[in-house]
């Protein structure tokens, strides 16, 4: 890719060819998670208690996120001994309006792959200290066999071997499969398994600190209650599980935990990490490793579309039917198309839509300017510091911050601080700040005025939601100044060409990058000339 002296190559890059077909999604990692649940004492048949862990913040995907035991599927799991098999439906449902290229709902079964229960009995041994195993091991062995293998110093097969057991599969019995929407590089093909677990067992769930912060019992009311008040954040298959059991119970709701067609709307997945914030994922031509665009339906009852950037008229098609389900099924009605900026990848539908729906188009002035020499129209005007009240009763602020484009704009929901950030933040590619549409110093100022708004959750663009907001936009912004006193030494070494930069200032990215990370190192020239640092 040759480099662009005149700017907007990252427009160039994001700009979809005509005929050309959007991103390839890689496929979902087999996973298998844990359910443990127990009576609550004094209750009746549908009263229980579920064991759930909180994964460490410093994790990468979904680091601070509220989950059940599990994780994805090792090459050594298939040759584990294992005896019995999980309880499985007598014949499984099927899923309706399986989507032929996204695979965001389920497939039409459990399909347990060998090794799948020996990889949810062995990550249930490692993150809570429970081993199913025929003959049963004393438990008073298990905290040192915990230890080595979490210290590394012996293998889980190696400790199966050791203790001569096999692996008990069938006190399990599978309760649903789920395949993470294609927000994120890493995906899984994931199944639940519920394990009923008494007070009264000898061994009980523990957590070692690592990869996982806490573990508690709780009523799946009572978690689902703390997502609602934003005390915590759980992906869609957890609320889900959680929700069929506060009002079914484990046996009772078995049937909506094993074909779980109620969150879907359409043929889309019902993703919505905080209340009010539905995520759409939609193929886009955009900056890999991103495949997709997040398009946001903002608001409760009367709400906005943030952002819909797919153009293909099948992830238009879709996202039209999921739009007309969230009316039907949630009483959420599309009132105006709210723009973040005006780069094609986050625009794309925006015709469509606006012709579908019939409501207006809503953009900062300068995104306005820029769409008009597109052909696309906006019909009004979204300032710096505008208070919108969505349905009455949800509350956005309207954030102007230029950097990435001069008339980016961020959505902050007041009540939850749930950011919807377009491209000042993403979850699984880099940020372009290219000039002249691009200004470093613009780019900084407003992630540090976000981060001074204390947002709780950021909803990038792309990827996955993020936690932690404020101290990932700090995050960001030091890293930027590291990248800059980076250049800075090599300008002092004597390079002036931001190419011959390059092999030093981004030895951390590779080499098909280094066209757009040229233009990252022409902006904060500029920002060294204007600080007077540089000649």
């Amino acid at each position: 890719m040759a480099n662009d002296p005149s700017g907007n190559l990252y427009e160039k890059v994001v700009r979809q060819p005509p005929g050309a077909e959007a991103g390839a999604l890689p496929p979902p990692r087999i996973s298998a998670s844990v359910v443990l649940w127990r009576h609550l004492e004094g209750g009746g048949p549908e009263d229980v208690e579920v064991y759930w862990v909180k994964r460490a913040e410093t994790l990468a995907f979904m680091g601070g996120w509220h989950a059940f035991p599990g994780g994805g599927m090792s090459r050594s799991d298939a040759g584990l001994p294992v005896s019995g098999e999980p309880q499985l439906a007598a014949d499984a449902p099927p899923a309706a309006g399986l989507p032929d290229s996204l695979r965001d709902l389920d497939e039409p079964g459990p399909d347990l792959l060998p090794g799948l229960a020996a990889c949810a009995l062995r990550e249930l041994f490692e993150e809570t200290g429970i081993l199913l195993s025929i003959p049963a091991v004393d438990p008073e062995d298990l905290p040192e066999l915990r230890r080595a293998l979490l210290a590394g110093e012996r293998t889980f097969a190696e400790i199966v071997k050791t203790l001569g057991v096999k692996l008990e599969a069938s006190p399990l019995v599978y309760a649903g499969r789920w395949v993470t929407p294609p927000f994120a590089p890493v995906r899984f093909d994931n199944r639940f398994f519920l394990l009923e677990w008494p007070p009264e067992a000898p061994a009980q769930p523990s957590v070692h600190e690592g990869e996982l912060e806490h573990g508690s019992w709780i009523l799946p009311a009572e978690a689902r209650e703390a997502w609602r008040r934003g005390d915590v954040l759980a992906a869609p298959p957890i609320l889900h599980i959680l929700e069929v059991l506060s009002q079914d119970g484990p046996t009772r709701g078995l049937g909506r935990l094993r074909d779980p067609a109620e969150t879907n709307l359409g043929p889309l997945r019902r993703v919505e990490m905080r209340p009010g914030v539905a995520m759409f994922p939609l193929l886009t031509h955009t900056l890999p490793p991103a495949a997709t665009t997040n398009a946001y339906l903002l608001g409760t009852r009367d709400c906005v579309l943030v952002d819909p950037g797919a153009s293909s008229e099948r992830e238009l098609d879709r996202l039209e039917q999921a739009l007309a389900a969230a009316r039907e099924r949630l009483g959420r009605k599309v009132t105006a198309i709210w723009l973040t900026h005006h780069h094609p990848d986050h625009v794309g539908g925006v015709e469509r839509l606006r012709a579908s729906l019939g409501v207006p188009v809503l953009a900062h002035p300068l995104t306005a300017e820029r769409l008009a020499g597109r052909g696309i129209k906006v019909d009004g005007e979204l300032q710096d510091g505008q208070r919108i009240v969505l349905g009455g009763d949800y509350a956005v602020l309207v954030i102007h911050t230029p950097g990435h484009a001069r008339g980016h704009l961020c959505f902050l929901e007041e009540d939850q601080r749930s950011l919807l950030c377009g491209d000042m933040v993403s979850g699984v590619s880099m940020i372009v700040v290219d000039p002249p549409e691009g200004d470093m110093d613009d780019y900084l100022g407003s992630l540090a005025r976000l981060a001074a708004l204390r947002p709780e959750t950021l909803f990038p663009g792309h990827g996955p939601v993020i936690k932690n907001a404020a101290a990932k936009l700090r995050e960001y912004v030091d890293h930027r100044l590291w990248r800059e006193e980076r250049i800075l030494e090599a300008w002092n070494a004597g390079l002036r060409d931001p190419a011959a930069m390059l092999p030093t200032v981004y030895d951390d990215v590779p080499p098909q990058a280094w066209p757009l990370a040229q233009r990252q190192i022409l902006a904060h020239l500029d920002r060294l000339r204007r600080q007077e640092r540089i000649g």
